[in-house]
C-alpha cells in the first residue's frame, strides 16, 4: 500500500532529476569541447595570411627606420659639441648604415617597390650628408654640416621622408 505511493513519489523526483542532469551534462560537454577546440587551435578561424603579424611588424620597423635616418632627427640625435665636419659625417653615415643593416631582413615582408624606395632613400641620405660636407671650410664644425644638410632638405619641394612614410602606410593599409 505504501509501496506504490513511495515509487510514485520517487519517480516524481528521479525522472526530472535525470532529465536536468542529462541536459546539464550536454551543455557542459558542448562548452568543454569548445574550450578544447580553442585551446588547441582547432576552432580558430583560419587567418588569410599567416605572415600578417610579421608583415605588420616589418612596416612598423620601416616607419621607425625612415624616421631615424631623417636628417632632421639623426643630426639632432648625434649632435655633439666640438665635432669636426669629417667626424660628424662619419658618425651620421655610420649610424644610417647600422640602422639599415639592423632592418635589412624586413624586406622579406614588404613589397619590393617599397623596399627599393627605402633603400634609395637611405642611399640618398648618405649622399646628401656627403654632399653637405663638400665645400665647407677646413675649420668647419659638425654643426655647420648639420645646418647645410637641413637647409638642403628644407629647400626640397617635397620631403622624401614624408613621401616614403606615405608609401609604407599605403602598403600597410593594403595588407589589412
Amino acid at each position: 500500500m505504501y509501496l506504490p505511493a513511495l515509487l510514485y513519489q520517487l519517480a516524481a523526483f528521479i525522472i526530472p532529476a535525470i532529465v536536468i542532469l542529462s541536459f546539464a551534462f550536454y551543455l557542459f560537454r558542448m562548452e568543454f569541447d569548445k574550450y578544447l577546440d580553442v585551446k588547441y587551435g582547432q576552432a580558430l578561424p583560419a587567418s588569410p595570411d599567416p605572415l600578417l603579424p610579421m608583415k605588420l611588424q616589418a612596416h612598423e620597423r620601416m616607419i621607425v627606420f625612415v624616421e631615424r635616418i631623417n636628417p632632421a632627427n639623426v643630426l639632432i640625435r648625434l649632435h655633439q659639441q666640438g665635432l669636426t665636419v669629417a667626424d660628424m659625417q662619419s658618425l651620421v653615415i655610420n649610424e644610417i648604415n647600422v640602422e639599415y643593416q639592423h632592418n635589412i631582413t624586413q624586406q622579406l615582408y614588404i613589397e619590393d617597390a617599397t623596399w627599393n624606395v627605402i633603400r634609395k632613400l637611405k642611399d640618398d641620405t648618405v649622399a646628401m650628408v656627403g654632399q653637405g660636407a663638400i665645400g665647407l671650410p677646413a675649420d668647419a664644425t659638425g654643426t655647420d654640416l648639420s645646418k647645410r644638410v637641413l637647409q638642403h632638405l628644407s629647400a626640397m619641394q617635397e620631403n622624401p621622408y614624408d613621401l616614403t612614410l606615405i608609401l609604407i602606410k599605403k602598403g600597410l593599409y593594403n595588407k589589412l
